[in-house]
Parts: structure tokens; C-alpha cells; sequence
């Protein structure tokens, strides 16, 4: 022993070994709480002398498990895969007697997921759904709250994709509801009794909910029974919600231009027909931008085989389109007809038709008389500058009083055996030719038609 309090051996080999000695109190290291904690729990819960694997009160009558669910958020609904996306707060309350424990103040444990693995849990699962998982940021969202009585609160944050039936045969103008159902997987109605714990009120939702393309109306529970003939009955709960449809986007990208279209296509009615260059090009316009507006619709939509209803409006608006460009070719066509029969007449009588220069023909007024037939007019009875529109446009040419009808004027031969009892003089034949009766007509019953159109369909399916 050195004066410093130190020790001094010496070994069997002769070495020395020099000994530090605190002769100050012994203080001994804290155990490990955080351990000592788990431990404590564990044993206090009895979780190893139990089997969990078996459910509460095996053998008994089924053990009620009651749901309620809060709606986080629903993400995404899709027309294209039938299907909807929503994130929720799923919540199971239970009890089971084997994991009571003795409390002063009653106060529960909250435990995580890894005690949550270590029980009997209820094996819950989502029927058509066909993607969902746990959130698992940053640890498993998984709740465990165990009270002195044995009653078992189990929460979990879940994001489900969930399949959902539309009938679209009204769309945009549609109201769709969807469903999640949630079911236990291996236990029947006699081991596992499913409900809702408040009815209604159990399901709860964010009030800043919201969809860019459907309007939330509301949500409801229902339970009902589910039969599998392999293995029986399973309690199901259902989550329904009614989606209404904003309508507001489809008026300005598909109605409105549709509309828009049909209404150009009948500019057509008011241009002459003789201006084939601005009739037939405006026609065609609007019939291939009504087809680039259907293509882009059907685009975006699922193959369905049955009509939706802006497949009516606009497949109605195209056949309107396409009217107006048939209208012009009958249009067309009757004058060409229209044309062959003056010719045939003048061909007939014996006259010359078409006159070039009005100055030439200019009669003596006093010939004005020269015959008592109303169908024919001697030509000074006629205006020179109306006559003159004659030279400028061949054998027709319109009033200019903007009259929709024609006049062909024919210079009477004194020649003609059949006229030579009524024809003194010459003159000329005034013949009133409609060809304009179409496009005179189409301007009312195209506009009138497509009016009483909107009016039904609006009335049918708002």
C-alpha cells in the first residue's frame, strides 16, 4: 500500500502491479428504464400466458367488434378504370378480458404496432378493393390502446383503391355512388360480430373534402350480411357517398363549341349559291372539327357499350352539321336541274334569250301594248338598270332588291307561228324561276329544329 492509498502486488513472476483504490462511496450505474418498462408491460398484459392466435372467448358466443372510420381525403375518382382512391383513419373497438390489468387510476396503455403484432387483432380487409396499404411514414401508423377492463382500441391510417360501378348513360349530367366495404376475412357471423359502433356517426369526414370534378353530397353506412358458399356468412359493413358531377367544365370545353359548330354551319344558308368557294369549305370545316370534338370526348372515356348522353348531344349536333352541307348540294343540284329546263325552253321557243346589252334593245315606248297576254310584258315595261344586272350575270341575275327569285327575259320572234296570233311586236317574256326555295326554308326549320332539340334533352337529363 503506497501513501497515495494505492495497492502494490507483486506477480508469480515477480512483476509488480500497481492497484488503484477509491476509498470514497460506491455509487452504482441506474438500470435501463426504457427496458425495464417494456418488460413491465408485457407482463403486466400476460401476453405470454395466453395464446393470442385464438380469438377472445373461443368457443363462445362471437365477439362484437365495433368500426367507426374518419375520411381523410378522396383522392382521385376515374371513369376510365371504374374505380376511386381514398385514405382514411380505420378504427376497431373490442374487448378482450385477457388483457386486462389491475389500475389505481385507470388510465390506459398506447402501444405501437410492434406490441399490435403480439395479440389477437381483428383481420379486416377491404372487398374489391384492388391496391391498399398501410402508411408506414415514418414508423407503421398503427395505434394500440389497451384499457384496465380489457377494452381494445386498434387504429390504422390506410389508403384503399376500391372499385366502384358507374353507370355513365348520363354523363356529364350523372350522380355516381361508390362504396367501401370492409369484411373480416376468416371469421364468420358466429365467431365475429362486424358493426358500426355509432351508426351514422361513426363515420366522420374532413370538411375540407373536396373534389376538382364532382360535388360530395353525402355519406352513409350500412351493414349487411355477405354469403360465400364455401365458407358462410360474414358480416360486411358498406361506406357509401354520392358524388353529383359539375357540369360547368363540360358546358365550356364540349357543349358550348358543339353549339358553336352547328350554328356556323348555317352561315352557309345566307351565302349565295353560286359561291361555291365559301359554301363547301365552311361546311367541311365544321364537319371535321365536330369530329375532332367527339374523338377528344370518347378519348378520355371508358369503351362502354351503351350511349352516353353527350354522346347524343353531340352526335345530334354533328348530324345537324352534316345536314347543312347535304342542304347545299341539294341546293346545287336542283339549280343545275333548274338551269337544263330554261335552256330546254329556249330551245323550245323561238327566241333569242340573254341579253347582253340593254341599250340595244331599247324599244319604242309605244309598243308598250303589243300584246294582252299577263305572262308576257313588253320590254319597255321593265327598268333599264334592272335589265342591266341581266348582261352582267348571263341569262339570270338577281334583283337588286335582294329577292330571292329569278328572271329570264326571251325575245319573242314575230316569226313563231304559235305566237303570231297574240304577238304584234316584239317583246320580251318575263319568267319568275324559284331556286333559292331550300336555303329560304333551311334558315328557319335548321335553327327551329336544333332549338326544339335543346329543349328536350336539357328537360330530360337536368
Amino acid at each position: 500500500r503506497t501513501s497515495t492509498g494505492s495497492l502494490v502486488g507483486r506477480t508469480s513472476t515477480g512483476s509488480l502491479i500497481l492497484y488503484r483504490v477509491s476509498w470514497g462511496p460506491i455509487l452504482k450505474r441506474s438500470p435501463d428504464m426504457t427496458k425495464s418498462t417494456m418488460t413491465k408491460s408485457e407482463q403486466l398484459l400476460r401476453i405470454d400466458d395466453h395464446d393470442f392466435t385464438m380469438r377472445p372467448a373461443f368457443g363462445g358466443p362471437p365477439i362484437p367488434v365495433g368500426v367507426d372510420v374518419q375520411i381523410e381525403s378522396l383522392d382521385t375518382i376515374s371513369e376510365v378504370d371504374m374505380d376511386f382512391t381514398m385514405t382514411l383513419y380505420l378504427r376497431h373497438y373490442w374487448k378482450d378480458e385477457r388483457l386486462s390489468f389491475p389500475s389505481t387510476n385507470n388510465q390506459s396503455m398506447t402501444f405501437d404496432s410492434r406490441l399490435a403484432k403480439k395479440i389477437w387483432v381483428p383481420d379486416m380487409f377491404f372487398v374489391h378493393s384492388k391496391r391498399s396499404f398501410i402508411h408506414d411514414t415514418t414508423t407503421d401508423n398503427v395505434m394500440l390502446r389497451v384499457y384496465p377492463d380489457g377494452n381494445v382500441l386498434y387504429s390504422m391510417r390506410v389508403t384503399v383503391t376500391a372499385m366502384c360501378n358507374m353507370d355513365l348513360s348520363r354523363f356529364p349530367l350523372d350522380t355516381q355512388t361508390c362504396s367501401l366495404e370492409i369484411e373480416s376475412y376468416a371469421y364468420t357471423d358466429d365467431d365475429l360480430m362486424l358493426y358500426w359502433k355509432k351508426g351514422n356517426e361513426s363515420l366522420n369526414t374532413d370538411e375540407r373534402i373536396s373534389l376538382s370534378q364532382f360535388l360530395i353530397q353525402k355519406f352513409h353506412t350500412t351493414t349487411k350480411l355477405a354469403f360465400y358458399s364455401s365458407t358462410g356468412w360474414y358480416n360486411r359493413l358498406y361506406i357509401h357517398f354520392t358524388l353529383r358531377r359539375h357540369i360547368f367544365f363540360f358546358l365550356l370545353q364540349t357543349y358550348f363549341p358543339a353549339t358553336l359548330m352547328v350554328m356556323l354551319s348555317w352561315v352557309s344558308f345566307w351565302i349565295d349559291r353560286r359561291a361555291v368557294p365559301a359554301r363547301v369549305p365552311l361546311g367541311i370545316t365544321t364537319v371535321l372539327t365536330m369530329s375532332t370534338i367527339i374523338t377528344g370526348v370518347n378519348a378520355s372515356m371508358p369503351r362502354v357499350s351503351y350511349i352516353k348522353a353527350v354522346d347524343i348531344y353531340l352526335w345530334v349536333s354533328f348530324v345537324f352539321v352534316f345536314l347543312s352541307v347535304i342542304e347545299y348540294a341539294a341546293v346545287n343540284y336542283l339549280s343545275t336541274v333548274q338551269e337544263r329546263k330554261e335552256r330546254k325552253l329556249r330551245e323550245r321557243l323561238p327566241c333569242t334569250c340573254g341579253i347582253g346589252n340593254p341599250e340595244d334593245m331599247m324599244c319604242d315606248p309605244q309598243i308598250s301594248g303589243y300584246t294582252t297576254d299577263p305572262q308576257v310584258t313588253s320590254y319597255s315595261s321593265m327598268d333599264a338598270n334592272s335589265t342591266g344586272n341581266y348582261g352582267t350575270t348571263g341569262n339570270y341575275g338577281v334583283p337588286e332588291n335582294g329577292g330571292r327569285q329569278e328572271r329570264m327575259l326571251a325575245q319573242v320572234v314575230l316569226g313563231d307561228p304559235q305566237l303570231a296570233g297574240q304577238v304584234k311586236r316584239p317583246g320580251y317574256v318575263n319568267i319568275w324561276i324559284d331556286t333559292h326555295a331550300i336555303d329560304k326554308y333551311s334558315r328557319i326549320v335548321f335553327p327551329g329544329s336544333y332549338v326544339l332539340f335543346n329543349v328536350i334533352y336539357w328537360s330530360i337529363y337536368s
